[in-house]
């Protein structure tokens, strides 16, 4: 019986050591994701405007596919970049990957 105590006391010791290791991991890959995601977005004069882009500049946007770029255009205008999301037009997974590299203007340009 001793040697399951201490079989059973080893392991829990190992998970209260492993476990803070493995949430600073998570929280680098955190950090290195943004960090990534940041440094790819454009300027804010360099983003597409979706107001006012063609299917063949919304498809420049990486992650951007035909289908997508096609339904922006469609179901214009748009007073946010965020109406992309709250309307339906693409998935938040879409909507996640280009919204850096968008921009909603509004009126002539």
């Amino acid at each position: 019986m001793s040697t399951l105590r201490r079989t059973t006391a080893t392991a829990f010791f190992a998970c209260l050591l492993i476990s803070p290791l493995r949430a600073q991991q998570g929280r680098d890959d955190t950090a290195r994701s943004q960090h990534k995601a940041s440094a790819e977005a454009p300027s804010p004069a360099a983003r597409i405007d979706i107001n006012h882009a063609s299917v063949d500049e919304l498809r420049k946007i990486p992650g951007m596919t035909p289908t997508w770029a096609a339904r922006i255009v469609r179901f214009r205008p748009y007073r946010t970049k965020a109406d992309l999301l709250e309307h339906g037009i693409l998935p938040s997974d879409v909507y996640d990957r280009i919204k850096n590299a968008i921009i909603a203007h509004r009126g002539e340009q």
